[in-house]
């Protein structure tokens, strides 16, 4: 089969277009033919040798995908040729994988294989955040940072689809206010000196109700600012680079909480819970949830998409089609 291999810890520069082994069929992994596969910022620190996990090369990037089952343990609950997505895996990058069946979801019917692996980490992650770590409620007051990301881009239209009242959007880009205004967002704010008070201006002063902060960094005490008695900051990853700290005399005086999600993580200790947030998501995406339509790459251009996501030049979603 054909895989986007990374033969050198070089960044996108290092992948290769080659031929591998097939994957055998096995009684212990459901085996998915790859329709689709997510491209994501782990990939690419991968490929540089920066992510958490170091992997020495040659290895086939790639941490979800979607597309049909080619066989499945007798137990696994999944049948040959029904539409799955795959996470937390290895070797998306190339025409097969094999995925512990606990990592395997059913695809929503609604959704081409491209637009499903768009939904399947970013989605999920963000309905795990806002529905069971914040707790969202109706009428809620929704801050999302790093808005025009692929975890923004979920966080706005999962946090609208639930309910929120309000969803301010705050992007750092040129270019990406009109994207995220499409997207449902209420405001959408640059991230420039004095945006926590124009969040505390768009909320008569009170502030919002769940922060949403994928990028940590300078503006982690601003958005700690900006809660509501109540308040709720979700600690999604740190995408600016620097893991900030916090007083925590500031959680006590003003009644707010500061929650860490780790989907991936909670999913590990947790057996049964991935089919569970999956299912519920689903509802969304049956009752009109529709991620935006994905920058769609050739599996043997991975080594382009993952450098147009390095220059910072992607709104939503890259995907590898084979």
């Amino acid at each position: 089969m054909k895989a986007s291999v990374v033969q050198e810890l070089s960044g996108p520069s290092g992948i290769v277009y080659a031929e591998i082994d097939d994957v055998p069929d096995g009684d212990e992994h459901v085996v998915i033919n790859v329709r689709a596969a997510g491209v994501c910022f782990p990939d690419l620190l991968l490929s540089k040798g920066e992510y958490q996990l170091k992997l020495p090369p040659p290895f086939v990037p790639g941490m979800e995908c979607a597309g049909v089952v080619r066989s499945a343990p007798p137990d696994s609950g999944f049948r040959v040729g029904e539409r799955v997505s795959a996470f937390g895996v290895l070797g998306c990058y190339a025409e097969q994988v094999a995925v512990p069946a606990s990592n395997v979801v059913r695809s929503p019917p609604e959704l081409d294989d491209a637009e499903a692996v768009s939904l399947l980490v970013n989605y999920n992650t963000m309905y795990f955040a806002l529905a069971h770590r914040a707790k969202i409620q109706t009428g809620d007051k929704v801050l999302v940072l790093g808005a025009a990301g692929g975890v923004g881009t979920a966080a706005i239209q999962i946090a609208k689809a639930m309910g929120a009242a309000k969803v301010i959007a705050v992007v750092h880009r040129e270019g990406a206010v009109d994207y995220v205004s499409s997207l449902g967002a209420d405001v959408v704010l640059s991230l420039t000196e004095g945006w926590a008070d124009q969040v505390l201006k768009h909320t008569d002063g009170w502030g919002v109700d769940i922060v949403v902060d994928p990028i940590g960094g300078p503006s982690f005490d601003d958005a700690v600012r900006v809660l509501a008695i109540d308040g709720k900051l979700l600690v999604i990853g740190f995408a600016a680079g620097s893991i900030p700290t916090l007083s925590v005399n500031r959680l006590l005086l003003r009644n707010i909480s500061v929650v860490g999600v780790a989907w991936g993580e909670y999913l590990n200790k947790i057996p049964g819970s991935a089919a569970i947030f999956s299912s519920r998501l689903n509802q969304l995406v049956y009752l009109g949830l529709r991620p935006p339509p994905p920058q769609r790459y050739p599996l043997s251009e991975a080594r382009e998409a993952l450098q147009c996501l390095d220059d910072g030049g992607v709104l939503g979603k890259l995907v590898l089609e084979p």
